[in-house]
């Protein structure tokens, strides 16, 4: 059995201060096949932050080519290592080897921060005045487990590229993932103390990086409720915070939109990742004429998914995370139906023949209104509601009823129609037609999806404070 017993501090790996481990279980066996140290506290942040301060007095001060340099040899050692880490986290999170995104997308975050410091304005001139953005200071980082590897690479590398220093916390259910990252920033010889990685508990770990006064911005990712706490540890010293949080997006299929297209991406995009994803379109609004039409591409879709171990490369839809997210998975679609929701596909059990294994069936309710508890809560499983509207004001007016707002979708054959619709949804995101996202534009949620950016210019941004300087016009 593996262990991984070492935190990464200043350039080195040390053992956590306090005692103890604690056991990874594998998702599809439910069988241990790791322990890792969980003794990571609050003196171990504090040793962090220091080694983090300490390193940011001179890398603040690097050049943008020495980043880029930097930046460089941290992608030639992630993609020596992505097939290891493809198997890392089928292990660790059950995502499939064949959902390759989870793996290859990294790589291309990081070229595309390189990319876009090379012509990155740092200073210009306004009104007489120079203005400066400079690097924010130390980062706490706190990265989840639906991604865990690419979340906590985004994060790492817009840091570097503004000339901030870090400390990474990954989530407990995948500490691995973060030890894997913490060994390629080793590989690609980053100066001592720019990355730490600290395994802990979030309410131990997490709690006490929001609070230091020594960490000058945070940026978080995961459910909306953690995020609160967050912010509020973080108030006390007055520090940046980014979260990006739950989301329960609506995706709306206009009258005139291609009702098969629709079905079929909302299952694919939906249920990928098992469905453990906050951009996830878990709620399908379809005119009410339109419900008994749309049923039958859903579920053709449904059937071409292939549940299996994550490591077999035909496999396309693996194991949810871990027993608490089963549960907790079950619990919703129990309570759907006790609303009144129709069982279109899926249910309650553990999915058609697995006996261990924490397999959800991909299920599908319709009959949901928007009082339901499926309507309104972020269920974080392949679970999808299909929500029926009378006319396009009231669908924009479900699709806004919510606490989140950081993902939409529409359908529609008719551009403008489409885009005035687009523009009424109050969501970071929205695509059209199943347009992808990609890694040079913000993402980020309204409401109580979030606060600030991550990814291409505006995602930098967060890593950086502004400054005017008077009397130093250029000349």
């Amino acid at each position: 059995m593996k262990h991984f017993g070492q935190l990464y501090i200043g350039g080195q790996w040390i053992a956590p201060s306090g005692d103890g481990t604690r056991t990874l279980v594998d998702p599809t066996s439910e069988e241990p096949w790791a322990t890792v140290a969980s003794g990571g506290g609050v003196a171990d942040v504090d040793h962090a932050v220091a080694e983090a301060k300490r390193a940011f007095a001179s890398f603040s001060k690097t050049t943008v080519d020495e980043r880029i340099a930097l930046i460089d040899r941290i992608i030639a050692a992630y993609e020596r290592r992505e097939p290891q880490l493809a198997e890392l986290i089928a292990q660790e999170v059950g995502v499939p080897v064949s959902f390759k995104a989870q793996v290859t997308g990294p790589a291309g975050h990081m070229k595309v921060a390189r990319d876009l410091i090379r012509g990155y304005s740092f200073q210009h001139e306004l009104a007489d005045t120079l203005v400066r953005r400079e690097a924010i200071g130390v980062c706490a980082l706190i990265s989840p487990w639906n991604w865990p590897i690419q979340t906590s690479v985004i994060k790492v590398i817009y840091g570097i590229a503004a000339g901030c220093t870090m400390v990474l916390k990954p989530s407990d259910a995948s500490p691995a993932s973060g030890v894997a990252l913490a060994a390629i920033m080793h590989e690609a010889e980053t100066p001592p103390g720019v990355f730490n990685l600290i395994v802990g508990r979030g309410s131990v770990v997490g709690d006490a990086l929001s609070r230091h006064p020594d960490v000058d911005m945070v940026s978080f990712t995961g459910s909306t409720g953690a995020g609160v706490k967050v912010g509020e540890s973080a108030a006390r010293t007055i520090k940046r915070v980014c979260l990006e949080l739950g989301g329960k997006s609506a995706n709306i299929v206009l009258t005139d939109g291609d009702l098969e297209k629709a079905a079929r991406w909302n299952v694919q995009r939906g249920f990928s990742n098992t469905g453990q994803s906050c951009h996830a379109p878990s709620r399908l609004l379809v005119h009410e004429s339109q419900v008994k039409d749309i049923i039958p591409f859903i579920t053709d879709e449904i059937g071409r998914m292939r549940l299996g171990d994550p490591r077999d490369p035909a496999t396309t839809h693996g194991p949810l995370v871990h027993a608490q997210q089963y549960n907790s998975v079950q619990n919703h679609i129990e309570t759907g139906l006790n609303e009144g929701g129709s069982l279109v596909a899926g249910g309650l059990g553990r999915a058609d023949g697995f006996d261990r294994g924490f397999f959800c069936k991909p299920t599908v309710l319709a009959d949901v209104d928007r009082e339901m508890t499926l309507a309104k809560e972020e269920i974080f499983g392949p679970v999808l509601v299909v929500m029926p509207y009378r006319t396009e004001a009231e669908a924009l007016d479900i699709a806004n009823d919510s606490i989140f707002g950081l993902g939409g979708y529409v359908f529609s054959e008719n551009r403008d129609r489409g885009y005035e619709f687009a523009c009424g949804i109050r969501a970071g995101r929205v695509s059209f037609n199943g347009a992808n996202t990609n890694s040079v534009t913000p993402m980020g949620g309204y409401k109580q999806s979030g606060i600030g950016r991550s990814m291409g210019e505006y995602g930098l941004e967060e890593y950086l404070e502004v400054k005017s300087i008077y009397g130093f016009d250029g000349e």
